[in-house]
């Protein structure tokens, strides 16, 4: 088959972009692949973080036509011109966020025109902090979508309250397994970080958002010292909201000494350092979807404690297995007994999980191939 993917990859930075890049590497292992990426993502002056740009001297790559602007409408018709010449059996369009609402419309509205395909791959259908525009961007955009893939039975939920008959494939969020080839041996990552070497060391990772719940993370690090456990906490990631917060509250608590912040966007190049020093990954989410951190930490084969909102119903087989272990959200109690019962146990896990294959690429690969092939209309499946 012939397949088109529109999504960012290099040089933009973050999940989604590693996302669009592992899935065409995937999918060309088997298909003509195609990727439409952005000429610009974001104007700089709404872009809450430092750049979108991957600052990573090493990143993995794709190649790509880089074609589409939010704000150039004639980019749109350019991207669509481009994917009628390829004629693909099918566009698969990265969703995660509204901004690309009215281009998103107008291109797949155009797709569906010329009677090319369109599947979403949903990986939030509304953002974490939604406005009120939001529901009416996302229904405008993902009616044109003729099959959806969403990585967590919230999302499903969510996008059939838009949709209701919507053709619908639950498939999690894979592992990424782009670092793994990066460990260092633990003592070394440490010193290398000035970390302690012998005492348990907690990692928050990835962007730092109010959902996220960092707050209630630094309150367990205090119940855990006020118990007498010494227990260090890494915040390594760019913080899109004002650090003075966290620095006041990491002060009132008088957890200088055990917090390390490394407050910008991790390249990859640190990735493996950081996760290597650290024994476990903690997520204190107030709400979330699915987490690429979680799934970047498991595949780094790091021990997680994360909350019990939605997307965790999609790490069961990773909780079966005694990789993850769920806590309640905003109890920063329950994170503390439970990054105590986590230090005592004895780590790495010897389980295996339960159904590994739904947890690789090649899952989700697999499950695009099926809706095609469920979906297309017969003729394209006849000359495909």
């Amino acid at each position: 088959m012939k397949l088109a993917l529109i999504g960012p990859v290099y040089p933009y930075r973050g999940g989604i972009a590693h996302h669009t890049t592992r899935l065409a590497q995937t999918l060309a292992e088997h298909h003509a692949v195609r990727v439409i990426s952005f000429r610009r993502q974001y104007p700089r002056w709404l872009y809450p973080g430092q750049s979108d740009q991957d600052p990573s001297q090493h990143s993995m790559r794709f190649p790509a036509d880089y074609i589409l602007d939010p704000f150039y409408p004639w980019t749109w018709w350019q991207c669509v011109q481009t994917l009628i010449q390829f004629a693909p059996d099918a566009v698969v369009v990265q969703w995660w966020i509204p901004f690309w609402g009215l281009a998103f419309a107008v291109v797949t509205r155009l797709l569906q025109r010329t009677s090319l395909r369109v599947i979403f791959i949903i990986h939030n259908v509304l953002p974490h902090e939604p406005r009120w525009w939001d529901v009416w961007l996302a229904r405008l955009v993902l009616q044109q979508g003729g099959a959806f893939v969403v990585q967590s039975a919230r999302e499903r939920t969510r996008l059939l309250t838009l949709l209701p008959h919507a053709e619908v494939q639950l498939c999690p969020l894979p592992v990424f397994d782009i670092f793994v080839g990066q460990r260092w041996a633990k003592l070394e990552a440490r010193r290398h970080l000035q970390l302690p070497e012998t005492t348990p060391v907690v990692l928050f990772f990835g962007l730092v958002r109010p959902y996220k719940g960092l707050k209630y993370l630094i309150e367990a690090l205090a119940h855990l010292r006020d118990q007498g456990y010494g227990h260090s906490l890494v915040v390594a990631g760019e913080f899109w909201e004002n650090p003075a917060v966290y620095k006041a509250q990491i002060q009132q608590l008088g957890l200088n000494e055990q917090v390390r912040l490394l407050p910008y966007y991790i390249p990859n190049e640190e990735v493996g350092l950081i996760f290597s020093a650290a024994d476990m990954l903690v997520a204190p989410y107030e709400t979330a979807t699915q987490s690429g951190v979680i799934k970047l930490a498991l595949g780094f084969g790091l021990p997680v404690i994360t909350t019990r909102v939605g997307g965790s119903e999609e790490l069961e087989a990773w909780v079966e297995a005694g990789w993850v272990q769920l806590v309640a959200p905003k109890d920063s109690m329950a994170l503390a007994i439970a990054m105590v019962e986590r230090w005592q146990m004895d780590w790495p896990a010897q389980g295996k999980v339960a159904d590994p294959v739904t947890q690789d690429w090649g899952h989700l690969g697999a499950t695009i191939e099926d809706l095609l092939t469920r979906t297309l209309p017969r003729h394209k499946q006849r000359h495909r």
